[in-house]
């Protein structure tokens, strides 16, 4: 288990309309070490809290919340203070169980004890890395989705692949090779140690890239199976390069969206050439399953 910091703080960003969430989510994902959503269905508002180290980098957080305001249109004030460290790792175990997820993937903390699976493909991650943790419910329905996939798929890509869950399990499902790629430096060092811990090291690769912006994602294309578990908006700006490295028949599950982002989302993939094969829906975000026409 990692060692956690002296000294924490807490941020909270409150009164969130829905369609602000994925973007101030990803913008705390990339500055902290855990986060928590929680909605008020009085108001229809959200509250995110993240925790972090006081010393980490107020630059980076101060440009991420910058851009999820430019990109939602709505400046959510934040508001900080200091979190006693002792206890806090014991409450962030306590609220990261295992858990089963759909018919096939059981995700199991590092905390807890290793049994037998009873069939279930099991994924050991930290309690201390929130972020693809598999309790979100885009992951979660990434995993279900994934579980359904017909074809064996040779040449896997997972973009934005956070600790690289999704990756792993393509890699433990079908005993493939698989590509993991963040835009963020940390995500990816922690994709490669979730993948030794896994014993998937020798079939799963983590790089640094943004989007398909990289040699070694052009070399491995055309892929049968891609993931993109990011953003609705950077979802559809790359609707056009996901098809262009998806094979002619080839599977693309795609999250981080709200339900009511759908329409947007699928009309750009559309446009590429890529047909609906099923949604779903785990309220209020949404998982698609599409497929490049062949």
């Amino acid at each position: 288990m990692k060692k956690h910091p002296a000294q924490l703080e807490t941020l909270v960003l409150d009164q969130l309309p829905e369609d602000a969430v994925p973007s101030y989510e990803a913008a705390l994902l990339a500055v902290s070490a855990t986060i928590s959503l929680f909605h008020d269905e009085a108001t229809d508002h959200w509250r995110i809290e993240a925790v972090r180290d006081t010393l980490a980098d107020q630059d980076a957080l101060h440009a991420a919340l910058a851009l999820a305001a430019g990109l939602t249109g709505h400046e959510a004030p934040l508001t900080r203070s200091l979190t006693e460290s002792d206890g806090w790792l014991a409450r962030t175990v306590e609220a990261f169980p295992e858990q089963e997820i759909g018919r096939r993937f059981l995700i199991r903390p590092t905390h807890v004890a290793p049994r037998h699976t009873y069939g279930r493909i099991a994924l050991t991650l930290d309690a201390g890395l929130a972020f693809g943790s598999g309790e979100h419910a885009s992951t979660q329905g990434c995993l279900m989705a994934l579980e359904r996939v017909a074809r064996r798929p040779l040449r896997v890509l997972d973009v934005g692949s956070g600790s690289g869950i999704l990756a792993m399990g393509a890699a433990k499902l079908f005993h493939v090779k698989a590509l993991a790629t963040d835009i963020d430096p940390w995500s990816v060092r922690v994709a490669e140690e979730n993948a030794k811990m896994n014993g998937l090291k020798p079939r799963l690769r983590a790089i640094l890239a943004t989007g398909y912006n990289h040699r070694a994602i052009t070399r491995g294309a055309p892929y049968d199976l891609i993931f993109a578990n990011i953003l609705a908006r950077p979802l559809c700006a790359m609707a056009c390069d996901l098809a262009a490295h998806l094979k002619p028949g080839g599977t693309a599950i795609l999250a981080g969206l709200l339900g009511k982002q759908v329409r947007m989302v699928l009309a750009a993939h559309q446009r590429a050439g890529l047909v609906l094969e099923r949604r779903i829906s785990l309220d209020p975000w949404a998982t698609l399953v599409l497929r490049k026409r062949g």
